[in-house]
């Protein structure tokens, strides 16, 4: 009997994360025999993943499925999984903006989309959301181009710079770009503490509130951070409580059932800090300073579908967090966001009907690069258990 089957794949890094990109095809079709199969290739669950290739990060532990699309509207489809590091799961509930910027490069560089100089448009459609994505990648020579002059915070170096437009990415999970129908909604913690929050559905549902009401700067770091254990607690608490407004998880459920989303965020206004590398962001450089979670602890930079939705949130008069935003951005499209990394910039643009907001534009620009590629080597017995 065969000790193992091979299964082909590619590391890429997309933004500020990492993760492996599959094709569906070389996957077993059933989701229970799948997602075995994909845990023992990240080697979760286990603190340091040291039996496969997750990073014992959750910025490195992460999925993309792909395959040729039937639709119409679309060139791939797309498929995000969170692989638990401590868990035996997937969690396929929401999309991730990093990852994403990977995976036009990758369906040029396998053959999914057909390549063109010097910008391949690939149109994406991520099934967690079930939303167009629709990505700018520079081509040369039929693939897709690493070197470039574009610089992220949060990553080494430079890269081609690649552009992705989340279309009508409002209401990308709930259906409602204001899931509960309101700009602010109030919730009372286990301690007592009463919290203005926002909940806001855009590229994927965030829980928002300002971090001066639980005694915070915004300007925290991860390691400071996620070394206090009631801070975490208290945040994941809220996000568990948004989980339950909007129907994706009980109160006490969240933590296990959902681990990624709701994500959550805290915000402040625009202020001089220092980013965990020792750079100086000026407060005219940005137009908030947020912070927001990745598996219950700090995010090192910021999830680019959080950032959508935060500099969405931004643009919604009456949110939490544009009743801390610069002046400047309530008028114009850019909204630059102050992340432990450095800065992150989104272009939105929001049309009203009926005084109802409508997500339009939802636009970011970022690097990716192929890091390997080849087999991953899964036992026999994950496929086909014994007894």
């Amino acid at each position: 009997m065969r000790e193992s089957e091979r299964i082909r794949c590619v590391i890429l890094r997309g933004g500020t994360s990492k993760g492996v990109y599959l094709l569906e095809n070389d996957l077993p079709p059933d989701p229970e025999v799948r997602d075995r199969v994909i845990l023992t290739i990240y080697g979760s669950p286990d603190a340091r993943q040291i039996n496969g290739l997750g990073g014992a990060d959750s910025l490195t532990s992460k999925l993309a499925i792909i395959k040729r699309s039937a639709r119409s509207d679309a060139d791939v489809d797309y498929t995000f999984g969170q692989v638990s590091i401590t868990s035996p799961l997937v969690d396929y509930k929401g999309n991730c903006g990093n990852i994403s910027s990977g995976v036009g490069p990758f369906a040029i560089d396998e053959g999914l989309v057909n390549a063109v100089e010097p910008v391949t448009i690939v149109k994406i459609y991520n099934t967690n959301t079930k939303k167009i994505i629709i990505a700018e990648v520079p081509v040369k020579d039929g693939k897709a181009v690493t070197k470039g002059d574009y610089a992220i915070d949060g990553v080494p170096g430079t890269g081609a710079r690649i552009v992705l437009n989340f279309m009508d990415s409002g209401g990308a999970i709930t259906g409602k770009l204001l899931p509960t129908g309101n700009l602010k909604d109030e919730i009372t913690l286990a301690n007592g503490i009463n919290l203005t929050i926002s909940i806001v559905d855009a590229a994927n549902p965030v829980v928002f509130f300002k971090a001066a009401d639980l005694g915070l700067l915004g300007t925290e770091l991860p390691e400071e951070f996620n070394s206090n254990l009631k801070l975490l607690k208290l945040v994941e608490e809220v996000r568990s409580i948004a989980a339950e407004m909007i129907g994706l998880a009980g109160r006490g459920e969240a933590s296990c059932k959902s681990p990624a989303v709701p994500k959550v965020a805290f915000v402040a206004p625009p202020r001089e800090y220092i980013t965990s590398s020792g750079r100086v962001v000026k407060a005219d450089e940005i137009d908030l300073v947020a912070r927001t979670m990745s598996m219950q602890k700090m995010h090192k930079a910021y999830a680019v579908t959080g950032g959508i939705c935060t500099s969405t949130a931004a643009k919604l008069a009456g949110t939490v967090v544009n009743e801390v935003v610069a002046p400047r951005a309530k008028e114009g499209k850019e909204i630059r966001l102050g992340h432990p990394s450095g800065i992150l910039e989104f272009e939105i643009e929001i049309s009203y009907e009926s005084n109802k907001p409508t997500l339009g534009k939802a636009a970011v620009a970022r690097t990716a690069r192929r890091i390997m590629d080849g087999y991953a080597y899964v036992p026999y017995e994950i496929f086909w258990p014994q007894g």
